[in-house]
């Protein structure tokens, strides 16, 4: 029999020690500060993620406890070209080393490769899902064609375009003596 781990406060030492794997579904409206960016109208969405916890050797030779972790969901953003919603697929997978302690983690967490966390007994990793899918959310999201024109100028209804000024140097051009 395994045991089952809740993803609210996981015991990350147990979870990898027991080599466990867990899968789930959490409603986007639980987490708080990526359904912000859920656009009003944008489906009811649900966040899909994985984890499976591991022991691995570092490299002093002690055991250290590893979260495998991917997770993925589907937003509705503002597409910066035409202002329209914009149906974005967020996903990650990455790898995270726990250590004991803050300074530790710090200190290792500016040379790994791999994420350094603090080993804690009662670990949010929904609070981690969030963390990563926020990360990766498009800096600037956008139709790849989006479904109407692009208005591309825009001006108010009694603005005059300048009028257009001659270079000066075009004068200057005139002056000059041919050769002969």
């Amino acid at each position: 029999m395994h045991p089952t781990f809740n993803p609210r406060k996981l015991s990350v030492l147990n979870f990898a020690k027991a080599q466990s794997r867990l899968e789930g579904v959490e409603p986007l409206a639980q987490l708080d500060r990526l359904h912000e960016f859920q656009q009003a109208g944008g489906e009811a969405s649900e966040v899909h993620f994985q984890v499976r916890g591991e022991m691995r050797t570092t490299s002093a030779g002690a055991l250290a406890p590893w979260l495998v972790l991917s997770a993925n969901t589907r937003l509705t953003l503002v597409c910066q070209r035409c202002l329209r919603p914009v149906e974005e697929e967020v996903a990650f997978e990455r790898a995270f080393r726990f250590v004991p302690s803050e300074a530790q983690a710090e200190i290792e967490d500016e040379e790994a490769e791999e994420d350094v966390l603090v080993l804690s007994p009662d670990f949010d990793l929904l609070e981690l899902v969030e963390d990563e899918l926020l990360m990766d959310l498009p800096a600037a999201p956008k139709h790849a064609v989006c479904p109407q024109p692009v208005k591309l100028r825009v001006a108010d209804a009694d603005y005059e375009e300048p009028e257009e000024k001659p270079n000066p140097f075009a004068a200057l051009a005139g002056l000059k003596i041919p050769k002969g």
